[in-house]
């Protein structure tokens, strides 16, 4: 591994027995760590004070935690959508689109209605590579129709029972459909534009509640039930919903 080689901020590389794997640089990573998730695969977050070197020598070290793990993984992936040119995918407002061109780059393209995913014609859809950009492009579907409807779903049940709130933010949590903060801000993830409309308007009802009521006690869910009926209910529903995998 050459010197050059170590001042790279990530590399891909591929390992007899396991794949691709991608080390990456982390100005957060305390110590070497290895990860292995759906669809992103097996990433090894390198300190900046630790060279690439050792971190590919880690990678034989755990080569059979890795394996492991990737079986796993592959359990986990069959759980997930696949898109390919069969896949019939729509948001609220938008269809999936999946278009070859020759280009070696892959592009989205969010207009009229559609969900314009280009990637290069000499990559099979079903590339892992592919995958994550479809989903990319899903997510800023999602965010698009968001920043559009979300705001307004607020300020309509904020004027109808009497809430006052600062601002709304769309962000895509991983642990979390909403939040309010102690200024009154409203955080609305953007994957609730996946969500029936009955939850989606569940889970502003119940940020708007926290902006009198900061906690979950007897106090918060008297006042959610006032202005949203079987609050409990749709709690309880909600959890059958996952943020990240669709």
């Amino acid at each position: 591994m050459s010197s050059s080689f170590l001042r790279l901020t990530s590399v891909n590389l591929h390992i007899d027995g396991i794949g691709k794997v991608l080390i990456e640089r982390s100005d957060k990573a305390k110590r070497l760590s290895i990860s292995v998730r759906p669809i992103k695969g097996v990433r090894v977050a390198v300190p900046p004070h630790i060279s690439f070197e050792k971190a590919e020598q880690l990678i034989y070290t755990k080569s059979d935690w890795i394996k492991e793990h990737q079986a796993r993984m592959k359990q986990q992936e069959a759980r997930v959508t696949m898109y390919d040119g069969n896949t019939d995918f729509k948001t609220r407002c938008h269809t999936l689109r999946l278009l070859t061109h020759a280009q070696y780059t892959m592009r989205c393209v969010i207009e009229n209605g559609y969900i314009n995913v280009f990637y290069p014609a000499y990559k099979d859809v079903r590339d892992n590579e592919v995958q994550k950009f479809i989903r990319k492009s899903i997510e800023e579907a999602y965010r698009k129709e968001a920043k559009a409807y979300l705001p307004e779903r607020v300020k309509f049940f904020a004027d109808k029972f009497g809430f006052d709130y600062q601002n709304v933010f769309i962000k895509n949590a991983k642990s979390r459909w909403g939040s309010c903060s102690h200024t009154n801000n409203i955080n609305l993830n953007l994957h609730l534009m996946r969500l029936p409309d009955s939850l989606c308007d569940y889970v502003i009802l119940h940020e708007l509640a926290h902006t009198i009521e900061k906690n979950h006690g007897p106090g918060f869910w008297a006042l959610l039930d006032k202005v949203c009926p079987n609050s409990k209910a749709l709690d309880q529903k909600l959890k059958a919903y996952r943020i990240s995998i669709y």
